[in-house]
C-alpha cells in the first residue's frame, strides 16, 4: 500500500515525531507496529470508519467517524494487537459467511456495536489484555529487567537491543 493519504499537512512532523517521508518508510517496515495514527490513515485510504475497542479501558475510538463514511469495520485491541471482529451469520455458520463490513447507520450495525461492547466488557472482566505501561520485561541480550513499554523503548534506543520477553 502506498501511503499517499499520509499527507504532510495532516500528518506533519510534529504529529508523527519524524519527517513524513521518513515515517512512511519506517511504518512499512514489518518490525514496526501501527496504532491510532495508522488506523486513521487506513480509514481514509479505504474510505471506511474503523471502530477500535480497547479491552483494558473498554473505550471505543472511531476513526473516520467525522468523514461520513457509509461502511464500518470493528477491531478489538488487547494492548498489543488489533484483531478484526466479525458477526456470525448464524450459530454454527462457516467463517466465510462472517460479516466484517457493515453499514454505519443500520439495525445490524447497532446490534454489532452492542455485541462488541459486551464482548469487550467480558474480556476486560477476564483480564484478557496486556497493560503495556506496567508489564515486566527482560532484555534477551543483557538480561536487565524493565517495567513497561516506555522503559523498553528507552533501553532499545540506548543499547540497540530489540529482543524482549515478558516475565
Amino acid at each position: 500500500m502506498t501511503m499517499r493519504c499520509c499527507t504532510a499537512v495532516t500528518y506533519n512532523d510534529g504529529f508523527l515525531e519524524k519527517d513524513n517521508e521518513e515515517y512512511c518508510k519506517w511504518i512499512q517496515d514489518p518490525k514496526h507496529w501501527g496504532g491510532g495514527i495508522e488506523l486513521s490513515i487506513l480509514s481514509k485510504y479505504y474510505g471506511r470508519q474503523i471502530d477500535a475497542y480497547a479491552i483494558q479501558t473498554k473505550r471505543c475510538d472511531r476513526y473516520g467517524e467525522q468523514d461520513g463514511y457509509s461502511e464500518r469495520v470493528m477491531l478489538i485491541y488487547d494492548g498489543l494487537h488489533y484483531d478484526a471482529m466479525a458477526v456470525s451469520a448464524f450459530d454454527g455458520a462457516p467463517d466465510d459467511l462472517d460479516i466484517t463490513i457493515m453499514q454505519v447507520h443500520s439495525p445490524e450495525s447497532a446490534a454489532a456495536e452492542d455485541g462488541a461492547a459486551k464482548l469487550v466488557a467480558a474480556c476486560h472482566e477476564a483480564r484478557q489484555f496486556t497493560d503495556v505501561a506496567n508489564f515486566t520485561l527482560r532484555c534477551g541480550v543483557c538480561q536487565i529487567g524493565l517495567k513497561g513499554e516506555k522503559e523498553a523503548v528507552m533501553h532499545a534506543k540506548e543499547t540497540g537491543h530489540q529482543n524482549f520477553s515478558e516475565y
